[in-house]
C-alpha cells in the first residue's frame, strides 16, 4: 500500500469521527472506510441487519480475505488493512456483527460464537465466497476459531491477531460477572473512561492522534437515547466472551494458522476482579502465545515486542508485513 493511499485512509478516518455527535447506536451518519452494504436475514425470530464492506481485488484476484473485528471496534479499524490486502490482490469484506457497528442492535438475541459464526458463513455464502482467510482480532479471534473449527472446508487460513480467549479466565478462578452487571458498566462508560482505558491497556500510557477516532466511534454510541439497547448487547456478548472458551479446542484447528501477538498485550477479562494471586499472571501475551502456537498443529508465530492489543493500529507496517506473506504462501 503507497503512502498517498494510506495518508487518506487515515485522513478519511479522523475526519469521520468529526461527525459522530449525530450518530446513533448503528453509527447513522458516520462514514466507514468503504461503502457500507446491508445483508439482511432473519434469525431468532426478528429481522436482522449485517452491515459490511466488501473491497474489491486490484489486478488478479489472489483470494478472499475476511476480517473480524474485536468488541471494543468495528470493521472501520481495518480500513487500511483492507487497502493494503486489496492492493496486493485480495478481495476483502468487513462484516459488522450483529450489535455492533452498523448492524443491528436487537432488543433481544442469544449470542454465541456458534451463532456469529453462522451468520458469517450465511453472509459470505450470499456473496458467492465458499472460502475464505479468516483473520479476527481480539473477540475477533474466539470467533474465527470457532468459524475454522466449524467450516475448516470454508477457511483457507486462520489468523488469530492479538486475541482474547487465549486462557479460560471461569477455569482459572476469574469471578463470574453477571449480566446486569456489565450492563452498568457499559451505561457508565464516558470518552474520557474509554480514552483512560485505551491509554492504559492497549498503548502504554503513549497516546496518537491516529487513536482518536476508535474512542470517538465508541463513545457515540453512548450519546444515542437507544444507547440502552446497545448497552445491553454489549453486556450479552461479555457474557458469551467469559462463559465461551475456545481454546481448549485449539488441538483441532485443522486449518494453516498464523499468530501475530503483540507482546506488550496484558488484557484479560474481568482481571480486576481477579484474586490478587490470580491477577497478575492473567493475560500474559508471550506466554499465551506460544502455549497456543504449540496447540495448533499447523501455525506458525510471529512475536511483536514493544506492541500492545492492537498491533494493525500501532504499528502497521510490522503487522502486515508477515500477515501478508502469510496469505501469499497459501494463496492461488
Amino acid at each position: 500500500m503507497n503512502m498517498a493511499s494510506r495518508f487518506l485512509c487515515i485522513v478519511g478516518l479522523v475526519a469521520s469521527a468529526s461527525a459522530l455527535p449525530a450518530a446513533g447506536i448503528r453509527l447513522e451518519g458516520v462514514d466507514y472506510p468503504y461503502p457500507g452494504k446491508t445483508y439482511a436475514f432473519e434469525n431468532q425470530r426478528q429481522p436482522l441487519e449485517m452491515v459490511y464492506m466488501d473491497v474489491p481485488a486490484r489486478g488478479d484476484e489472489r483470494g478472499v480475505a475476511v476480517l473480524l473485528h474485536g468488541k471494543n471496534f468495528s470493521g472501520s479499524y481495518f480500513g487500511e488493512t483492507a487497502a493494503a490486502l486489496s492492493e496486493a490482490g485480495f478481495r476483502v469484506i468487513l462484516p459488522d456483527q450483529i450489535g455492533f457497528g452498523k448492524s443491528t442492535k436487537p432488543a433481544h438475541y442469544h449470542y454465541t460464537f456458534q451463532q456469529l459464526a453462522l451468520n458469517t458463513r450465511a453472509l459470505l455464502r450470499s456473496l458467492g465466497v465458499e472460502r475464505a482467510h479468516v483473520l479476527g482480532h481480539s473477540m475477533g479471534g474466539m470467533l474465527a476459531a470457532r468459524y475454522a473449527l466449524m467450516f475448516p472446508d470454508g477457511t483457507a487460513s486462520l489468523t488469530l491477531l492479538n486475541p482474547i480467549g487465549l486462557e479460560d479466565w471461569k477455569a482459572l478462578g476469574v469471578p463470574y460477572e453477571p449480566v446486569d452487571a456489565w450492563y452498568a458498566q457499559e451505561l457508565a462508560k464516558t470518552a474520557d473512561k474509554i480514552r483512560a482505558y485505551q491509554l492504559k491497556f492497549y498503548y502504554d500510557g503513549k497516546w496518537k492522534d491516529a487513536y482518536d477516532p476508535w474512542v470517538e466511534q465508541l463513545a457515540s454510541f453512548g450519546k444515542s437515547p437507544d444507547y440502552p439497547r446497545m448497552a445491553w448487547n454489549q453486556a450479552l456478548t461479555y457474557d458469551m466472551i467469559f462463559t465461551q472458551p475456545v481454546v481448549h479446542e485449539f488441538p483441532l484447528i485443522e486449518v494453516p494458522t498464523l499468530l501475530i501477538i503483540g507482546q506488550r498485550d496484558r488484557t484479560a477479562l474481568n482481571k480486576g476482579q481477579a484474586p490478587a494471586d490470580v491477577r497478575d499472571t492473567l493475560g500474559d501475551y508471550p506466554k499465551l502465545g506460544r502455549a497456543a502456537a504449540k496447540a495448533i498443529s499447523d501455525a506458525k508465530l510471529v512475536e511483536l515486542d514493544d506492541v500492545g492489543h492492537l498491533p494493525h493500529i500501532e504499528t502497521f507496517d510490522r503487522f502486515i508485513e508477515p500477515y501478508l506473506s502469510f496469505l501469499k504462501t497459501h494463496s492461488k
